[in-house]
C-alpha cells in the first residue's frame, strides 16, 4: 500500500527509536523521507536503509534548537524534494531527573529548547513552505507525560505539556490553510534511549523492563513501530478531518 505517494516528509530525531521506525514506516508508504539528527553516522545509515529497500530518503545535520540550522536545512529538503508535506516533530531528550528544586537552570533550558523551541522553530519554517503547495500535515511527539503527571523529570513533562497545546493552537491557526496539526502521546516505548536507562537501573535490564510493562494494563511496553504506524496514519489522508487531536499510544497507561 503506498499511502503517502508523491509525499515530502521531514522527520527530526529520524536515526533511532521513534524517528528511525517513522522514516522506515513513511518511506514504506511512498514518502519521500528527510531524515534528520545530529547523529549523523546513524541518520546516514537510516537513509541508506530507505535507498537500498527502493526509496527516496536523504539525511541532514539538524540541530532543531538553532533557528539558522533549522531554516537553512527545511530550504535544502524544500528545493530537494520540491515541497514539504508532512513535518514530524520527533526530536526530544529527557533530561536530568532531579526534583524542580534541585534542577540547575542549564538543565532546564537545554531541554525546553530541544522539546519546545525545536518544535516552534521546525514549524515556523515549515508552514510558509505547506502554505504554497497545497497544505500538509504537522505531527508533534508529545508524550503521556503531556497529559498527566508523574514525581521525576520535571523539565521533561514541561515541556511534553507545552507541545500538546502549542499542537492544538496550530491546528487552529492553520486549519484554513489545509494544514493539519496533531500530537502522539506514547507510553513506555523500548528504544536505545531506554534500554540505556535499563541498564543504568538497579534493577539490571530484565528487571526495569518487567516494571515498565507492569505500568501497562495490556502487559508490556511498546515497540518504535508501534508509534509509528500512528504517525503514518496522521500524515496520511486517511486523516484528512483529523487535527487539534490527541493519538494516544499507550497500552492503557492512561485509562487507568
Amino acid at each position: 500500500m503506498q499511502r503517502l505517494n508523491d509525499k515530502t516528509a521531514i522527520v527530526t530525531g529520524g536515526s533511532s527509536g521513534i524517528g528511525r521506525a517513522a522514516c522506515l514506516r513513511l518511506a514504506a508508504e511512498g514518502a519521500r523521507v528527510a531524515v534528520t539528527d545530529i547523529q549523523d553516522d546513524a541518520g546516514n545509515a537510516v537513509a541508506a536503509e530507505i535507498r537500498d529497500a527502493g526509496g527516496e530518503a536523504r539525511y541532514w545535520h539538524l540541530d532543531v534548537a538553532s533557528g539558522e540550522d533549522v531554516d537553512t536545512v527545511l530550504a535544502k529538503v524544500a528545493d530537494t524534494f520540491g515541497g514539504i508535506d508532512v513535518l514530524v516533530n520527533n526530536a526530544g531528550i529527557t533530561g536530568a531527573d532531579k526534583p524542580t528544586h534541585e534542577l540547575t537552570e542549564a538543565e532546564w533550558q537545554r531541554v525546553i529548547d530541544i522539546n519546545v523551541k525545536g518544535v516552534f522553530l521546525c514549524t515556523k519554517y515549515a508552514v510558509p513552505t505547506m502554505r504554497r503547495g497545497t497544505g500538509g500535515s504537522i505531527i508533534n511527539l508529545s508524550s503521556i507525560y503531556g497529559i498527566v503527571g508523574a514525581p521525576d523529570i520535571p523539565a521533561y513533562h514541561a515541556s511534553k505539556g507545552a507541545v500538546r497545546l502549542m499542537t492544538k493552537t496550530d491546528a487552529l491557526l492553520y486549519a484554513a490553510d489545509g494544514i493539519r496539526v496533531n500530537s502522539v502521546h506514547p507510553g513506555f516505548i523500548w528504544t536505545p534511549l531506554v534500554e540505556a536507562m535499563a541498564r543504568d537501573s538497579e534493577q539490571g535490564v530484565e528487571g526495569f523492563r518487567r516494571h515498565l510493562d507492569s505500568l501497562h494494563p495490556i502487559g508490556h511496553v511498546g515497540e518504535p513501530d508501534d508509534i509509528a504506524h500512528g504517525i503514518v496514519y496522521l500524515a496520511s489522508d486517511e486523516a484528512r478531518f483529523v487535527t487539534g487531536s490527541e493519538l494516544v499510544i499507550d497500552g492503557g497507561y492512561t485509562a487507568r
